[in-house]
């Protein structure tokens, strides 16, 4: 990405190269390829320079437009302080009630909390899903459920209700962040983080 500076001011975007105008000079796109930096820079076109040290992690937070800024002879784009997610449900208050919003204490939006939750029981239920077939035959042909079988679908339970605790237990948007964030890796190479994994049925 380029940018055309005049006077100081940045005045055009390229996203691509194309032919442009500075004052009567007809420039063809083949400058943004053909010319050297200084070429460029001496008819005003600048590379833009992406500063991503506010940006991030969007499941987590919300980051704001970049801003363009031309100084030390470089344009840069760069973001400004990235807001947090709701970490926790946002409730109606009685002001919205009053303004018709909604009820007071019903909720508003759901939180970072709730989804992630919902998210890990859609996966323990496709876990459980795998093995749903003994239990069905159980019930129908009273054929023994297999103790592997019923020790891995505990442990997935199990493994659950620590995770969803884990989450419940975080105070605040970056605490959940650092829970989902793969920090450790083992001697075979395998990354780990703080919530852990839900057991998995080996084939």
């Amino acid at each position: 990405m380029y940018a055309l500076v005049k006077s100081g001011t940045i005045t055009k975007y390229f996203n691509s190269a194309k032919g442009f105008m500075v004052g009567d000079v007809q420039y063809s796109s083949d400058i943004f390829t053909k010319w050297s930096v200084e070429e460029k820079e001496a008819i005003g076109i600048h590379e833009v320079i992406f500063d991503d040290s506010n940006k991030k992690y969007e499941q987590w937070y919300i980051n704001t437009n970049q801003t363009f800024a031309f100084a030390n002879n470089t344009v840069t784009a760069s973001y400004g302080s990235a807001t947090a997610k709701a970490h926790a449900d946002t409730l109606w208050t009685a002001q919205d009630e009053t303004d018709g919003k909604g009820t007071e204490g019903e909720v508003a939006s759901r939180g970072l909390k709730y989804n992630l939750i919902k998210d890990l029981k859609i996966q323990v239920a496709n876990e459980l899903s795998k093995t749903d077939w003994y239990i069905t035959r159980n019930t129908e042909k009273s054929t023994a459920i297999p103790s592997s079988i019923s020790t891995h679908r505990d442990a997935v339970r199990t493994k659950q209700a620590q995770m969803e605790t884990a989450i419940t237990n975080a105070s605040d948007t970056p605490a959940l962040e650092a829970l989902h964030t793969y920090t450790t890796t083992d001697s075979e190479g395998v990354q780990s983080r703080p919530l852990g994994e839900l057991p998995v049925l080996e084939s």
